[in-house]
């Protein structure tokens, strides 16, 4: 089996996170997690993930202090997985594919989840990225300045 190709030195934001939570299933646990799941068998049911991946996927999750694990809320012997603060960070990049998922991989009238504020009961606006002033830049408008230049 071909050894994995690990970003964590790169120089670039972005390979390092992939590395982290670039999966799938990492992805799709956090999100879970986010919508109060916490039990390995929950997961796994929702999921419909092999035991032996999703145990993989949560160990590195910990590992990388997205998720912690905890004593179990019921008080029983079984514990559960909470998101850390930086997993919570995970927040916005998890509404930013949720929201490029609804624009880009559903037809107009297909319904679809929705995320809505528990304040006003509405769907979140759009994340835009946004310069120092507030003004929203687009992709032209912005670069990244390497490491190397």
């Amino acid at each position: 089996m071909p050894q994995r190709v690990t970003h964590e030195t790169a120089e670039c934001p972005v390979a390092r996170a992939v590395d982290v939570i670039g999966d799938r299933w990492s992805l799709l646990i956090v999100r879970d997690a986010f919508d109060g799941i916490t039990r390995f068998s929950e997961f796994q049911r929702n999921l419909g993930l092999a035991k032996n991946i999703l145990s993989s996927r949560l160990r590195e999750l910990v590992a990388h202090g997205i998720l912690e694990i905890v004593p179990g809320a019921d008080g029983s012997a079984y514990h559960e997985y909470a998101l850390t603060e930086r997993g919570r960070d995970l927040f916005v990049i998890l509404v930013s594919l949720r929201q490029w998922g609804e624009e880009h991989l559903f037809e107009p009238a297909e319904q679809h989840s929705v995320l809505l504020d528990t304040h006003h009961n509405k769907p979140l606006r759009k994340l835009e990225p946004t310069d120092t002033t507030g003004r929203v830049v687009t992709p032209s408008e912005a670069f990244v300045q390497k490491v190397s230049d």
